[in-house]
């Protein structure tokens, strides 16, 4: 798994110019999922991202989490993410879960961040999106399964 987390003053997601999820203060979470993520990587991954200091405390320091702020997540599946662009000019997907696999396991990762106490959104999975977003900071960073990260 792959995710761009962006700290976010608000952000919405829309499909056919009709919006499908929308939030406030928080997290804009990109989710890429590869051939060969698991269950155990999307809560490794959920827990991660609600623990994860990087909202500023009353000093302005990085030092109050998703939970702490009680901030929202807007999870928008992204298969690009799982491209390749190392060899010619025209993408490789050939990383990318196939889509029933890949949606299924997009879903659990969303219940986990859930049963942080956590309002998220979503867009609709496989379907051409628009995402619109404000970045906090900017604030931004590259989330990747337990075995590729290297800190706890």
């Amino acid at each position: 798994m792959i995710i761009v987390l962006q700290r976010v003053k608000e952000a919405s997601v829309s499909v056919q110019n009709k919006v499908s999820g929308k939030i406030q203060r928080g997290v804009c979470l990109l989710v890429g999922i590869e051939k060969g993520d698991t269950e155990g990587d999307a809560q490794y991954l959920a827990r991660k991202i609600a623990e994860l200091r990087i909202f500023p405390d009353n000093e302005g320091k990085m030092n109050l989490s998703l939970c702490d702020v009680q901030g929202e997540v807007l999870a928008v599946s992204q298969f690009t993410l799982a491209g390749s662009v190392k060899k010619g000019r025209r993408p490789s997907f050939d990383k990318a879960e196939e889509p029933l696999r890949a949606g299924s396991l997009f879903r659990y990762f969303v219940d986990q961040i859930k049963k942080f106490g956590l309002k998220v959104e979503t867009g609709i999975f496989a379907e051409l999106m628009d995402v619109c977003l404000i970045n906090e900071g900017p604030v931004t960073f590259i989330l990747q399964k337990k075995d590729t990260d290297t800190i706890s």
